[in-house]
């Protein structure tokens, strides 16, 4: 065993030989970034070797670092194995960091129904002339304050022994709390005098990196809290695919764990924002993605990641949530969204309630973008789904300078035609030290517009302008000067990070365009597109349209709404008769395996180019590009 010590916060861990770097860290507790999953390939994880041996290869590894980085011990925590005591230095820049984690859903009026309630009663004790037993006694009472019939009402066995003293003790004035859960209502909480009004529930996002929280008090019908915070499960893996692997290693119980744990996080800081105990939360809405939710409830999702690829449950589900350590009241309810395949989950079904395309006759397009993508088609009578990897690009992996949305991220971009310097701007206005994804496709729509590249993403050297240059390995343009940055080097965009952001763009455009075709439909029949997803909702909608990443419909059909999954979670916390729907979407839609449809491959084929190479399917792109040319002469 050797021991790593990691720099500045002197935390220290043993581990074998050969053990990667980046491991060592994770399991130091400490949250590297690695978008590409650990594979060498987005060059996030630098860290810089003090002292001792490691095993590296520079020569493979060269695109990612000057001679000077290297002469300083630079490597990539995933690519560097240990072998022997180290001292390592962990840049700021290369932990995970405070992110712009997108809260807000699209803005609907949601009519109060919750599956859970209070009611308040004041009984009369038993007499030798009514000997009713307490129970009976308390549900008859229920259900003369507006509650369920008391034949319909059931008590737990948990609730039956609190019964009688608690009743006696209060003088028989009491609040019960009845939950509508599978087989009817249950008794889930019974309280000393009126406390009525206390009655709170949770809208959770449960994503692969982030949780959002919104807690609603549902009896006023209003939400009183946001929070939000990192998943912590990434400290095992930053994609769900590592996650997986992990699981099968005997980690199910600590990802579980961890799921519950981020939850409770989320829960714990909007309660205290509140000013409100979380024994007063009687239930939690739970979106996520197939994977996500099986490791929540501590299910093996291994079996979805190998042929035929089949989830151990796709219905929506009711579960106690003390059963799996959700810090609410001890007796709430768990609700979770039903799923349609291993890559359609619950947050896509959420995603589907908040648009409301599944109400409607026009026929939608649906499409949220991660690191994977899933695209919805359809209306009230059918809908085809896909799902694929959108590949790291559009998230800033697989980019030279592309980052996550953290503090610094340049997130807008334009140029100027005339001199083609860039105008752009980051997050929390603080000097540049990447692009995030959004930046990244107004950079790539700008350039193309302005004809520095062409549709085949090739750099136009013949530019005499000393933003555009042939770099040490691809020619590129320079959209930050090094003395403009936080990081003391040229931001750049390089013809081979244009290539990767264009096969990503082209797996997204075949996926809608594989879609249509299926269902035997033409652009101009889709009514509207939605994005869900905080890619889509801060996306420049007409640079989407220029490069191709989606089908060219006129802009103001395009709309973004916001994190859908959490706007599908609320919808379901609040208005239980809602809840009736989501197993009929969820049975409704049905899933296209892409790697099965030769068709696929043909369309992205023709969508690896800007934005198509059949331009007609771009009419307004075209005019454009022809504008380009006049200009440029």
């Amino acid at each position: 065993m050797h021991t790593v010590t990691f720099l500045p916060g002197y935390r220290k861990i043993e581990v074998p030989r050969e053990t990667t770097v980046l491991d060592a860290a994770q399991r130091a507790g400490l949250n590297i970034n690695v978008v590409c999953g650990g594979q060498g390939k987005c060059g996030k994880c630098v860290v810089y070797v003090q002292s001792g041996k490691t095993e590296f290869d520079q020569q493979k590894n060269l695109k990612f670092f000057t001679q000077e980085e290297l002469a300083q011990g630079a490597c990539l925590a995933c690519q560097a194995t240990v072998q022997g005591d180290l001292q390592i230095i962990i840049p700021d820049s290369t932990l995970i960091q405070e992110q712009k984690i997108l809260i807000e859903g699209l803005d609907t009026g949601i009519e109060l129904h919750p599956s859970v309630r209070k009611y308040y009663v004041e009984l009369l004790p038993p007499t030798l002339s009514d000997p009713s037993p307490d129970l009976s006694r308390l549900l008859w009472g229920i259900q003369k304050n507006g509650g369920p019939v008391a034949e319909k009402m059931y008590a737990p066995l948990e609730a039956l022994r609190e019964i009688p003293t608690l009743l006696r003790h209060s003088d028989w004035k009491v609040t019960g709390t009845i939950a509508l859960v599978p087989g009817g209502y249950r008794l889930v909480d019974l309280q000393e005098n009126d406390t009525s009004k206390r009655l709170y529930g949770a809208a959770v996002d449960l994503g692969s990196t982030t949780v959002v929280v919104y807690l609603w008090d549902l009896v006023a019908g209003k939400m009183v809290a946001v929070a939000s915070n990192y998943n912590k499960q990434i400290s095992c893996g930053e994609d769900i695919l590592a996650r997986v692997n992990f699981a099968k290693k005997n980690g199910l119980s600590k990802l579980q764990a961890l799921a519950a744990d981020s939850i409770n996080a989320a829960l714990t800081t909007a309660a205290n924002s509140a000013g409100i105990d979380r024994e007063d939360i009687y239930e939690v809405v739970v979106a996520g993605n197939t994977v996500m939710t099986h490791m929540l409830l501590g299910i093996d999702p291994g079996y979805m990641i190998a042929e035929p690829y089949v989830p151990v449950v796709r219905r929506a589900l009711s579960v106690a949530s003390g059963r799996i350590g959700i810090a609410c009241n001890r007796n709430g309810g768990l609700f979770l969204f039903p799923a349609v395949s291993d890559f359609i989950g619950g947050d896509i079904i959420a995603d589907i309630l908040a648009c409301g395309m599944a109400e409607k006759e026009e026929i939608s397009l649906l499409i949220d973008i991660g690191t994977n993508f899933e695209v919805v088609m359809g209306n009230r009578e059918w809908m085809f789904s896909c799902a694929g990897a959108a590949g790291p690009a559009l998230e800033g992996g697989e980019v030279l300078f592309g980052m996550r949305a953290n503090p610094g991220a340049i997130d807008k971009i334009t140029i100027d035609p005339a001199t083609l310097d860039p105008a752009y701007s980051t997050i929390n206005g603080i000097k540049p030290r990447g692009l995030t994804g959004s930046g990244l496709i107004d950079l790539l729509a700008e350039l193309l517009m302005n004809c520095v590249i062409d549709r085949n993403g090739r750099i136009n050297t013949g530019f005499n302008h000393p933003r555009i240059r042939t770099g040490v390995h691809f020619p590129e343009y320079v959209v930050v000067r090094a003395e403009e940055t936080d990081i003391g080097k040229d931001i750049v965009l390089t013809e081979n990070d244009i290539k990767n952001l264009i096969m990503s763009k082209a797996s997204v455009h075949a996926a809608c365009v594989t879609l249509m075709k299926e269902a035997g439909i033409s652009r101009q029949q889709i009514t509207t597109i939605y994005f869900a997803g905080a890619f889509g909702n801060y996306l420049n909608k007409m640079n989407a349209a220029t490069i191709g990443l989606i089908p060219e419909i006129p802009i103001s059909q395009i709309k973004n709404i916001g994190n859908g999954a959490v706007t599908g979670a609320n919808i379901a916390l609040i208005n239980r008769r809602k809840r009736k729907t989501l197993d009929e979407i969820a049975t409704k839609i049905a899933y296209i395996e892409l790697n099965a449809e030769p068709a696929f491959m043909d369309e992205y084929t023709s969508s690896a180019f800007l934005p198509h190479t059949d331009l007609s399917l771009f009419p307004e792109v075209q005019k454009m590009l022809d504008t380009c040319r006049l200009h440029r002469g």
